[in-house]
């Protein structure tokens, strides 16, 4: 199953690489407008020539990335993160405090925080 074409992918490789080599140059201090148009112009064309071949690698890398990359992080990360919350009792959404309402209880506000809301 394929969602996207192979030249649209080859297009959308060509402006992350152009995007990275301007941040790369800029932070270089070797940034100049007709390397970053040729750099752009030699990057299309070898993306256009290899556009199926483009196109199977991304397809290999979006099945890694969604399988086993961010398996692996879900897994080391946001478990962990639950387990070690639990045990030390944090409660972010705050859902054992309440009753038998979603409000929750302001304390008093000073006088000059009432006066300039906006």
């Amino acid at each position: 199953m394929e969602l996207s074409s192979p030249r649209f992918k080859s297009l959308a490789v060509t402006a992350g690489f152009s995007f990275w080599f301007f941040i790369i140059t800029s932070a270089l201090t070797i940034f100049s407008p007709e390397l970053m148009i040729s750099f752009v112009a030699i990057l299309f064309a070898i993306t256009q020539i290899f556009t199926n071949k483009l196109s199977n690698v991304l397809d290999a890398f979006a099945i890694f990335n969604t399988k086993i990359f961010l398996g692996i992080l879900f897994v080391f990360l946001i478990s962990t993160y639950g387990i070690i919350f639990r045990m030390l009792r944090i409660d972010l959404l705050r859902l054992q405090k309440q009753n038998d309402t979603y409000w929750l209880s302001m304390e008093e506000l000073a006088a000059n925080r009432i006066t300039k809301q906006y």
